[in-house]
């Protein structure tokens, strides 16, 4: 399995592991705010992104790339992710069987959890408010959101901030 297939399998288990948690099918607009709000707070606590997807700024908020990308395929009708999930109405996602935690560490799940307590009941509009933060303001409309901005509107100090640019930029010099 290359890196980009191993992204793609990690997010269907993030994504199934955050609907076991709504108890149900959910919209992907708070499908997809819950996981970018556990995204944000395990930056700022442990300085690594729970997926590895990329954040767009999108007109309601940041939007995760690969998430949307399995989404449109199964609103589709494709065939690929169909063992994982449903299309159940306009705009939303049920998961088929269960996550696979070993895709998940403890402190992922944990971060997920408080996303989905602190989320789960706020409208369409409170959450496109609330993530409508620093990160998605100081981005242009249908870029890539950093993951620095991204931990810093989550509060990140400086010193998180360097140590996450510093994991990027070796990130970065791997794949050169």
């Amino acid at each position: 399995m290359n890196a980009f297939e191993e992204k793609i399998e990690g997010t269907i288990h993030l994504l199934l592991y955050i609907l076991k948690k709504l108890g149900g099918p959910s919209d992907i607009h708070k499908l997809f705010k819950i996981l970018y709000f556990a995204e944000q707070k395990h930056l700022v606590r442990y300085g690594a992104t729970i997926s590895q997807d990329h954040y767009h700024a999108m007109k309601n908020g940041p939007v995760p790339s690969i998430a949307y990308d399995i989404y449109k395929s199964v609103k589709d009708g494709g065939v690929t992710y169909a063992p994982y999930f449903s299309a159940v109405e306009r705009f939303s996602i049920a998961g088929i069987g269960e996550p696979d935690l070993d895709f998940l560490s403890e402190s992922e799940m944990k971060c997920i959890d408080e996303s989905v307590q602190e989320n789960k009941s706020l409208s369409f509009n409170d959450l496109t408010d609330k993530s409508h933060d620093g990160a998605w303001k100081q981005t242009g409309r249908d870029k890539e959101i950093s993951p620095v901005a991204i931990a810093r509107a989550g509060g990140a100090d400086n010193h998180m901030v360097k140590y996450i640019e510093d994991q990027l930029l070796i990130h970065s010099a791997k794949f050169e």
